[in-house]
Parts: structure tokens; C-alpha cells; sequence
């Protein structure tokens, strides 16, 4: 015997979260089932997550968004990587970017080829091997090919762009097909008085808002979630320091409208760049206990690229996640669910996955436990694997301010304890299938830190060198002579997606 199906479904909170649930609901449920989504304009968002990563094209593609459109809407521009400036001390670089590295070689793991190559002093970089590095190296860009066996196929791409836009943007889509919004404050929230589930809420005017699940999309404050069901919260700042932002978007100078994202360390933390069409978004996210407010604005402004348009914006948090992000019939999304700081661009990921777990967990009116339970079970996961990979870049750091002497001392997860071991010794890697970072992505970042494993794979030394060396030298070519031949990353905005409106700076070619 089955419950009754879901009738109505309020999203409290709008901004990017509310509206991408929105979004995804209008096009994944049926049209028996009412969405609404209440959310008032003198309540600001957040809006400081305007990098993202590949997965948001798989979010993009099953709306059925057209990619230009979206672009303009957004002011929007590619991203192929992070470059991570002065992590391991002033002047050091290196590049996560995204896609794999080179082909594996008759089953061997290429890395591996790499790392025998590394260790007998001939190996390149190992950028070199990677589409998308060269390409953001050269400040070029071009959509994939869809031939398999051409080398474009290989890169992979995401996008920087401004969330409130998107939002907007998200709107415009989710509306025609059937979302109701609804502008106001919410007061106070309903609940059973036997089973404890929210019933409705109560805005300052007096209407209340009935529901039989309900989408906390909140924010920090965790209005359901929290204020009213009492998740309760994982605190992980003892791994995860930092517990402030100042934000600050500047006219576009300096590198000008690079495919990439920057993340510099900094004394007490670390600055963020990410280029728009319009302006260029610029933060400093950093541990109050080793600088004052004033200090990280005046730190900040010092490093723009151009001049300021507009005043700071702060914001405060706590690195970590709710004990439950389902709770009775209450699904908190997005910042509402715990907060990760934004040094990988996750921020709209994780709303993309709460979407889709959400989907694929969709409930009656009886709620299962056991669903609710596995909810909950592959949230906790998938965030503690992001975790892990964000508390890497502060553990393997070669800096010598207090802030940073004291995250390379701390004790770390064993999960991350483990791989790091693993890979130090022969660059093996495990991860796991519900890691967001796949394997190229550990090796970058790893790598990029300094972690260089003290042997590989002993299967390599069974191949001759003459044999690797050409294999190699040929590989680095043509991913070279393919970056070489796209069109800068400025050429290709210009004649697909610019943005009305967007003034942009005269870049030299």
C-alpha cells in the first residue's frame, strides 16, 4: 500500500538555490503537482559564487537551456581551470584544470608514464598533457568537439558568471512552466503538534503558505532546518579556519577575461578573481583571527585589477554541514545545508546534487525513513569527499605566516590522511565514485602542492624509453598545436554569447 502523492511543494528562499530547485522541479515533476516559492526582495542573497565546474553543463542541458542565451543573461564567461598563485610561497603557480591528463598507455594510468618520465628527469610538465591547461595558459577557448578522436574532444569547460543574474535567469525560465512566486517575509512556521512536520508558514501580512514538502533554501540562517526542526551542525572549522569574506567587484584590468579562475594566498587566507563580460569579481576569504575586517578590505583593495564598483560586501560563516539535510519533511538546499568555502567553485554544485538526490528520492505523503535515511547517508559523503579535497590545498602548504604554519600542523581526516599517504608513495589513487573530484583532479592539486610521489608504477619500467619518450613528445604536440589553434577566449565570447550592455576594456591581442 502506497501514501498519497505530494500535492504541493514550497521553496522558502530564493536567490541561486531557491530558483535552480525551482527550475529543476518545473521540469522534472508532474503538472499535478504545485510548486510555489516565496522569497522577498529586502532580503539580500549571498551571490559571491560566481565560479562554477563542469557538471553545472549536465544541470544547464537537462533544462534545455540554450547556452548563448544563458551566457548573455548572465554576463557570462568559460572557465577551464583554477590557477592556485603563492600557495607553496610568493612566485609559485600551477593549475587545476579540468579534464584528465593524457592516455593511458596499454591499461598503465598515463600519470604513471608521467611519473617515470619525472623521475628520470625528461618529463615535461604535466600541464602539457592536459586540453584544457594549455588552453587557459594560452587564454583561448572553444567548445569541445563531439568526435571522440579528435584531441578537442577533451576539454572540458565550466562557466564564471554573475549568480544573481542567473537567478533571474532561472526565473524567467521556471515561471511560464507553472512555479509560482510569492513576495514576502516569512514570520513563522506550522508544525504538526504530534508528528513535528512543518505544515505551512506565515508571512508578515498574514497569508500562510500551505505545503506537504518543503525546500529550505534559506540561506545561512537555515529558517526550516534548523530554527525550527534543529538538524543540528557539524562544525569543521578546526580543519577549515576561515570564517569570513569580503567581496569587491572591479573593472576589468590586469590579465583581462581569462578562462580561468585565480585563488592567491595570502597572509591570512586567500583572494579570489574571477572575470566576467561586465566587471571582474574579486574576495578575500580569510580567519578573523589572524585579521581584522579593515585590514582584509584595505589588503584587498590593494590587489584589484581596476578601479572598485562597488563598496565591500561581508559576509560571516561557519565550515561545515547539517547533521541532516532531510529532516521529517524538510530538504534543506544550498547554504541552508552547510557551507564549504568556495576555493573549488562547489557552492552551486552541491545545490545541483541536493537537486538531484532530491529527484531521485522523491517522496509520498508518507515520507519514508529509509529514503530520507539514504538522503542524508550520500549528502554527508559526497560533502565530507569535497572536504577533504578543500582541506588539502590549506595541509600541504609552504608558507610561513601563523596561519598557515598552523594548517600545515593540524591533524587532518584520516580519509585524506590515507590518499595522501598512498599517492606520496607510488602515486596510486582510489577515489571514490561518489567524489566530485575524480582522479585528474587529485593529481593536479596534489602534484600542484608539492606531494610528489617517491616511486610509480613498476608495470612502466617494463616499457623502453625511446618508446615513452616518443609517446609523450607526440601527445604534447598535438594538445600544443590544438590550444595554438582556437580562438582567444575574448574572440569567442565577441561572436557567440557577449552580452548586451557588457563594456568591456580594449584588451591587445
Amino acid at each position: 500500500m502506497t501514501s498519497a502523492p505530494i500535492r504541493d511543494v514550497l521553496i522558502v528562499g530564493g536567490g541561486t538555490a531557491g530558483w535552480m530547485t525551482a527550475a529543476a522541479l518545473a521540469k522534472a515533476l508532474p503538472k499535478t503537482i504545485a510548486v510555489t516559492l516565496v522569497e522577498s526582495e529586502q532580503i539580500g542573497t549571498v551571490g559571491v559564487g560566481e565560479a562554477t565546474i563542469p557538471p553545472i553543463n549536465t544541470f544547464n542541458q537537462v533544462l534545455g537551456l540554450d547556452e548563448a542565451a544563458f551566457m548573455r543573461a548572465t554576463k557570462g564567461s568559460f572557465k577551464l581551470a583554477i590557477e592556485f598563485v603563492d600557495w607553496m610561497g610568493p612566485g609559485h603557480r600551477y593549475l587545476h584544470p579540468f579534464g584528465g591528463f593524457g592516455l593511458d598507455i596499454e591499461a598503465l594510468k598515463f600519470h604513471q608514464v608521467w611519473l617515470r618520465a619525472h623521475h628520470e628527469g625528461w618529463a615535461p610538465p604535466i600541464d602539457a598533457f592536459n586540453l584544457s591547461a594549455q588552453a587557459a595558459h594560452l587564454n583561448r577557448f572553444a567548445p569541445p568537439s563531439k568526435d571522440p578522436g579528435q584531441v578537442l574532444s577533451s576539454l572540458k569547460y565550466a562557466f564564471h558568471f554573475d549568480a544573481g543574474l542567473y537567478a533571474k535567469f532561472l526565473r524567467d525560465y521556471a515561471e511560464p512552466r507553472g512555479v509560482t512566486r510569492v513576495e514576502g517575509k516569512v514570520a513563522g512556521v506550522q508544525q504538526h503538534g504530534e508528528t513535528g512536520f512543518v505544515t505551512g508558514v506565515t508571512l508578515e501580512d498574514g497569508r500562510v503558505l500551505e505545503a506537504d514538502l518543503f525546500v529550505d533554501c534559506s540561506g545561512f540562517r537555515g529558517l526550516l532546518i534548523e530554527q525550527t526542526l534543529q538538524a543540528g551542525y557539524d562544525d569543521w572549522s578546526h580543519w577549515l579556519p576561515n570564517d569570513r569574506a569580503v567581496a569587491m567587484p572591479c573593472v576589468t584590468g590586469g590579465d583581462g577575461l581569462t578562462p580561468y579562475t585565480r585563488a592567491t594566498a595570502d597572509a591570512a587566507g586567500w583572494r579570489w578573481r574571477i572575470p566576467l563580460q561586465h566587471r571582474t569579481g574579486n574576495g578575500y576569504v580569510y580567519s578573523s583571527r589572524d585579521i581584522s575586517d579593515e585590514d582584509a578590505v584595505a589588503r584587498l583593495r590593494a590587489t584589484l585589477d581596476g578601479e572598485p564598483l562597488a563598496e565591500p560586501n561581508f559576509l560571516r560563516f561557519q565550515a561545515g554541514r547539517r547533521k541532516a539535510a532531510w529532516v521529517k519533511n524538510v530538504v534543506a538546499i544550498g547554504l541552508s545545508s552547510g557551507f564549504l568555502e568556495p576555493l573549488e567553485s562547489t557552492s552551486i554544485h552541491l545545490i545541483q546534487a541536493g537537486i538531484t538526490k532530491l529527484l531521485a528520492l522523491f517522496p509520498d505523503r508518507g515520507f519514508d525513513p529509509v529514503e530520507i535515511a539514504e538522503y542524508n547517508r550520500l549528502t554527508a559523503l559526497q560533502v565530507e569527499l569535497i572536504r577533504d579535497f578543500i582541506i588539502l590545498h590549506f595541509k600541504a602548504n609552504a608558507r610561513s605566516e601563523p596561519y598557515w604554519v598552523r594548517a600545515r600542523q593540524m591533524d587532518i581526516p584520516e580519509t585524506l590522511q590515507r590518499k595522501i599517504d598512498l599517492f606520496a608513495a607510488s602515486g596510486r589513487l582510489f577515489p571514490s565514485d561518489l567524489d566530485l573530484f575524480a582522479e585528474p583532479s587529485w593529481i593536479a592539486v596534489l602534484l600542484g602542492q608539492g606531494i610528489t610521489p617517491r616511486r610509480h608504477d613498476p608495470l612502466v619500467d617494463a616499457f623502453d624509453e625511446a618508446f615513452l619518450k616518443s609517446q609523450l613528445s607526440r601527445l604534447a604536440g598535438l594538445i600544443r598545436q590544438t590550444a595554438q589553434a582556437l580562438p582567444t577566449h575574448e574572440q569567442f565570447i565577441a561572436r557567440y554569447c557577449a552580452a548586451p550592455h557588457a563594456s568591456r576594456p580594449e584588451f591587445k591581442p
